[in-house]
């Protein structure tokens, strides 16, 4: 665990590759962990050393919020956008684009699969935050920064008198940015990556591998990130020039690999995020109600 100030940084597997992510704990009398996605056995050392009393995740995302459960007897907050999305399978599901390709027996069908302990951790948040409000949590200031795009709710943590603040999925990932579910946006993402740039702030803490960032480098990797939006624009643009419909497109692998579109849930976020970019190109998007994928 690597410490900045109280800030202690927790790490999930393979360097908090997705399905996990960075957890950040606030060493102080409040006993706050924010994000829950770190390594389990990390997450239990640090109950035992520390103790944790309130867990913040900044989106409900599974692994920002998978762990939620090894901490039962802690008071459970989530962003107030993606509070009442998160009470329900059905608000999740619309939230991820699994109604918008799929309908309804798409959405039975991925409610059958999901990991009952996703749908525990999610049924035991309480409460909700707000976002641009001082906190102060054993006279650590924290201040939660609306920062949609990822999600429409996507909160980050700054820490004004540090200046540190956890960009959770504004991550500089060679991925890319990531706003495929329904309730993404890339004019929100482009806005919200910009908006960290012009905080006081010289320590950016990532949710995901590639870890902390000092300004410079932060500032290059995020012109970098973003003009990968760019890129897939330039992309998509030049094979509908060449004739493609929405379905040819699709079967690419624009944002994921080809090979792996054959999953249900990474081919849903495919077409998802082709969607979003044909918008952005004002080219034709399809109706979903006539394109739903066969169940």
């Amino acid at each position: 665990m690597n410490r900045i100030g109280p800030l202690v940084i927790v790490e999930g597997p393979n360097n908090s590759k997705v399905p996990f992510s960075r957890s950040l704990y606030i060493d102080c009398s409040d006993k706050v962990l924010i994000d829950s996605g770190a390594d389990p056995k990390s997450l239990m050392e640090l109950k035992k050393q520390y103790g944790v009393e309130l867990i913040v995740n900044t989106h409900y995302h599974p692994d920002h919020t998978q762990h939620n459960h090894l901490f039962p007897d802690a008071e459970k907050l989530i962003n107030p956008i993606e509070y009442e999305t998160a009470r329900t399978i059905e608000g999740i599901a619309k939230a991820n684009g699994i109604y918008q390709e799929w309908g309804e027996a798409g959405v039975a069908m991925w409610k059958e699969k999901l990991p009952h302990e996703w749908v525990k951790n999610l049924g035991e948040i309480s409460g909700r935050y707000e976002y641009e409000t001082e906190y102060s949590f054993g006279g650590v200031k924290v201040i939660f920064l609306h920062t949609p795009g990822h999600t429409s709710g996507h909160a980050s943590p700054y820490f004004p008198e540090l200046g540190a603040v956890y960009v959770g999925d504004y991550d500089m990932t060679s991925f890319g940015p990531w706003y495929h579910g329904t309730d993404g946006s890339i004019e929100d993402f482009i806005n919200s990556g910009k908006r960290l740039l012009s905080l006081n702030a010289d320590t950016f803490i990532t949710g995901h591998q590639k870890g902390v960032f000092k300004r410079p480098e932060f500032e290059q990797e995020m012109e970098k990130y973003l003009e990968i939006i760019n890129k897939r624009d330039e992309t998509i643009e030049a094979y509908v020039r060449q004739g493609l419909n929405f379905e040819e497109l699709t079967n690419i692998g624009i944002f994921y690999p080809k090979n792996t579109l054959v999953v249900p849930i990474f081919k849903t976020w495919e077409r998802s995020g082709m969607r979003k970019h044909l918008s952005r190109l004002g080219l034709t998007v399809p109706n979903t109600e006539e394109v739903f994928l066969t169940v």
